[in-house]
């Protein structure tokens, strides 16, 4: 079991945002907070301008529990405006930037968002939208504290842990979003938990540099911003991932910590210059968001020479429920494949089509119970319902315990292929196909199939010096994997289509096929 170090106590674990910001400012107030673009806030500076953003929030009319939308890049800004609704009890709502004016519309109208926060390039196109939004009064550019108006007072009890602070958009993988409500308390839930248990799993210090490159739109980016804030350490905004930029900044910037998804990490390693040097000042790396081949772990390891972790979870559990841990990830362990095991205090079971418990080994729905769960569905009674039934988290995943209680993800149910009556799980499929040396990246879906129901197709991504064939990839499937999992169909591809938070958008591929 691994303990945190003497740092990990350094600062008091104050319940809510609030009193986490005004210590900071007064024990640290010239440290770094925020970094962007060259621009910096020290702790200070975000605190006094973060209360100058909810007193402009005030005094445009928003309450406790209005909701307060942020359609612009991730910047410092929107860090200072999270901080605003949480003193002031209001609930932040981060839209994709890339939604197009249907979709914005279709967020702004379910989340009934009163004020909007945008970039002045966006507004011509966010009034065009306000006619069919009576709700929406007022839109506003970045950078509120110039709007400031000291003297609204803020209440001093309209926040706390037990009150909303996010309603995050899930993906839309597979369906219309919906809005996911969030308690400010579910934020650090996990933390805490650690915390009571001295498990550095997740450790980060008051004297780290971390880079978020994730955005700010899905739950990761903000969870994490919270514990590296709840830590006194920098956050350094990178404003989306790009490989080169994002190597420089690790290599030249002092980051000590960062978040990313397998495909970045892939990204990352294949830049020029990604050796060994340019990671040394990196000390851990949380990963999730999507399976990572057993292989590109083991690069990982052995390239950039840090402590890794693994977690998941889903928007519904902010963002971590289960963590694999740095002391799981030695070479050649077989725990490299699995997810992880649930934190002290977080219960996993596994339950067959019809609700009841199954065995270790046997793969089925995985469902969760977590301090971190949401509050609900925004206006969707019956969607929480039927999420929350039993009371545990049903996340729609297959997978299985093994005896010592670590999770293995096999893939979502509904991705399930069903070949002849058996089950296909993709994962499977594209982990076993991944260790071709030619196959750069793979996703595979079920297409239809006269005879068996369902065949399996496959998606590769080849890499540039080698173009595979399918004769060839069957061949090497031939002793590794039985004939009924085997893709039938082969499709090779530049690249496959993924959402921002880095997950494989199947849909797109089956709408291909």
């Amino acid at each position: 079991m691994s303990h945190a170090g003497p740092s990990a106590g350094s600062t008091p674990r104050f319940s809510t945002i609030a009193a986490t910001a005004a210590h900071h400012a007064e024990v640290r107030p010239d440290r770094i907070a925020v970094e962007c673009d060259g621009r910096q806030l020290t702790f200070r500076e975000l605190h006094e301008r973060s209360d100058n953003t909810a007193q402009t929030l005030l005094a445009d009319g928003i309450t406790p529990g209005a909701r307060v939308g942020y359609l612009a890049r991730d910047t410092e800004h929107y860090h200072d405006l999270l901080l605003a609704c949480a003193k002031i009890g209001a609930v932040l709502v981060p839209i994709d930037p890339r939604l197009t004016p249907v979709e914005v519309e279709h967020v702004l109208r379910d989340a009934e968002v009163a004020l909007l926060v945008t970039e002045p390039e966006r507004r011509p196109g966010v009034e065009r939208l306000r006619t069919a939004l009576p709700g929406l009064r007022t839109v506003l550019d970045l950078g509120l504290p110039a709007r400031s108006r000291p003297g609204v007072p803020i209440p001093a009890t309209t926040a706390g842990p037990g009150r909303p602070l996010m309603q995050m958009y899930t993906s839309g993988t597979t369906g219309a979003p919906k809005g996911v409500v969030l308690g400010e308390g579910s934020f650090w839930a996990v933390n805490d938990l650690l915390a009571r248990h001295r498990l550095d799993w997740l450790e980060l210090r008051a004297d780290d540099r971390i880079l978020h490159v994730l955005p700010g739109h899905h739950i990761g980016p903000p969870w994490w911003f919270l514990q590296g804030f709840r830590a006194g350490a920098t956050s350094v905004i990178g404003q989306g991932f790009e490989g080169a930029r994002t190597l420089a900044l690790i290599r030249d910037g002092g980051i000590t910590n960062t978040m990313m998804v397998p495909s970045m990490l892939r990204i990352l390693l294949d830049e020029p210059g990604a050796g060994r040097d340019a990671f040394v000042g990196l000390r851990k790396v949380v990963y999730g968001g999507s399976p990572i081949p057993e292989e590109l772990l083991r690069r990982c390891l052995d390239v950039m020479g840090c402590q890794f972790a693994q977690i998941y979870g889903l928007t519904e559990t902010c963002a971590s429920a289960v963590c694999l841990p740095p002391s799981d990830h030695v070479p050649g362990s077989s725990r490299l494949t699995a997810a992880g095991r649930p934190y002290p205090g977080v219960a996993v079971q596994i339950v067959d089509g019809a609700g009841y418990p199954l065995p270790a080994g046997q793969v089925g729905e995985v469902y969760l119970d977590t301090p971190a769960v949401m509050d609900g569905y925004w206006r969707r009674p019956r969607d929480t319902e039927s999420a929350l039934a039993g009371g545990w988290l049903h996340t729609g995943d297959a997978g299985y315990l093994d005896e010592d209680g670590y999770l293995y993800i096999r893939d979502r149910i509904k991705d399930v292929i069903l070949v002849a009556g058996e089950n296909v799980y993709p994962a499977e499929v594209e982990k076993t196909l991944g260790r071709h040396p030619a196959v750069a990246e793979v996703a595979v879906v079920g297409v239809p199939d006269q005879v068996r129901g369902e065949a399996v197709k496959a998606f590769v991504v080849p890499r540039p010096d080698h173009q595979p064939s399918p004769r060839e990839l069957r061949t090497f499937l031939k002793e590794r994997l039985a004939d009924y999992k085997a893709p039938t169909e082969y499709a090779f591809v530049a690249a496959l289509p993924r959402n921002a938070s880095g997950k494989i958008l199947r849909r797109h591929l089956r709408d291909l096929s």
